[in-house]
């Protein structure tokens, strides 16, 4: 009688665990996949991009940025050394601390997979690695020329919808992401996620199959289209919001009209167990606040950078800087404190699992 009341235990315990939320830090990739002038909007896309994360709280040390970057010194460029997503030009997106990791002919489908599965060799330095974990937000931006499930990677060679899909799900296999959102921003964006199959993806795109992903405006000084549709009216609603907001991307999803971005911008969402509508946009657009401070009983000198911050991430780079591998980001001075996440899940967790276990001894007591 005893075994199968074990065995449901169990069972009930492994739920209650796997609905703990272990969402403690966000990575971004932001990927321009074209290159040359006439791509200005593309680099102009991913730039915007670049810029509102990090406004919003995601340091240079968990975002990877693609670049051509063969658009700011440019020959044709008549403001030498900058790049603009708006004719207005009020705001220069390659201005102070930009920081690309993989710039001109780095980017190829190639290292984009292999930043992806972590599949990188020893001498390959932390700024070109994903250190994602199973804690990780990971919000992956892609922008370029494309077509029925494929992205052109500088007119020179093209990534499948199918290999994506196998990237995703090697990450999951490999524990490198607790939820994830894909935005793509091509023509036919939309089909480039439609062979995922990997739990806790949200997919948004610009454009559905047959469709074209428009750009939004001209710069007549520039000479050439400095903004795509869909990415201008994303950021436009992403950019008044700050780091405390409670909007979720459901909020963001249903701004979406095909009369401002004339095309149809798509959203797929039926492999994620959290609805867009219980997601925060901060959630994948910003950097994790929030911690509790404890004072150690004793701290040993010797322990200090450990409280610091450091911890293994992958491989052999047990020790990255503290913004790189921080599970929470304080807002007060907390060096060599050990820190604790704040969230109550797994609390409630283990007080659920107590009144099970409390349940399954009364019904063992009274099966006896």
């Amino acid at each position: 009688m005893l075994f199968p009341w074990v065995c449901l235990l169990l069972g009930l315990l492994g739920l209650a665990a796997a609905t703990e939320d272990r969402h403690t830090n966000n990575w971004a990739v932001l990927v321009c996949a074209s290159r040359y002038w006439f791509n200005y909007r593309h680099m102009a896309n991913t730039l915007a991009m670049y810029r509102t994360i990090k406004r919003l709280g995601i340091p240079d040390s968990n975002i990877i940025l693609m670049l051509a970057d063969d658009v700011a010194c440019n020959a044709r460029n008549v403001f030498p050394a900058t790049v603009y997503a708006n004719k207005d030009r009020h705001l220069d997106l390659y201005g102070d601390n930009v920081e690309v990791d993989y710039r001109g002919y780095e980017v190829t489908v190639e290292n984009f997979l292999r930043l992806m599965t972590g599949r990188l060799s020893d001498n390959v330095p932390p700024n070109k690695r994903l250190l994602s974990d199973a804690s990780s937000n990971v919000f992956v931006y892609l922008t370029g020329h494309g077509g029925n499930e494929f992205l052109k990677f500088q007119d020179n060679e093209e990534m499948s919808a199918f290999d994506i899909a196998d990237a995703v799900e090697q990450m999951w296999e490999k524990k490198r992401y607790n939820k994830l959102l894909f935005m793509i921003d091509t023509c036919q964006a939309n089909t480039m996620y439609s062979q995922f199959y990997s739990p806790n993806v949200i997919a948004t795109g610009s454009s559905e199959l047959g469709e074209n992903s428009l750009s939004h405006h001209n710069d007549m000084d520039i000479g050439v289209a400095v903004i795509d549709s869909f990415t201008h009216f994303v950021l436009e609603y992403i950019e008044p919001l700050n780091k405390t907001s409670r909007n979720t991307l459901q909020n963001l999803f249903d701004t979406y009209d095909y009369d401002k971005i004339h095309s149809t911008a798509g959203v797929s969402s039926h492999l994620s167990t959290t609805p867009p509508s219980e997601i925060l946009i901060t959630d994948f657009f910003g950097g994790v606040a929030g911690v509790e401070v404890e004072q150690p009983a004793t701290a040993p000198e010797g322990d200090v950078a450990i409280g610091a911050g450091w911890e293994s991430s992958e491989g052999a780079f047990h020790r990255q800087d503290s913004a790189r591998t921080f599970r929470k980001i304080a807002t007060t001075e907390t060096a060599g404190l050990p820190f604790t996440p704040t969230s109550s899940t797994p609390i409630r967790g283990i007080l659920g699992a107590a009144v099970l276990v409390g349940a399954a001894a009364l019904a063992f007591s009274h099966s006896r």
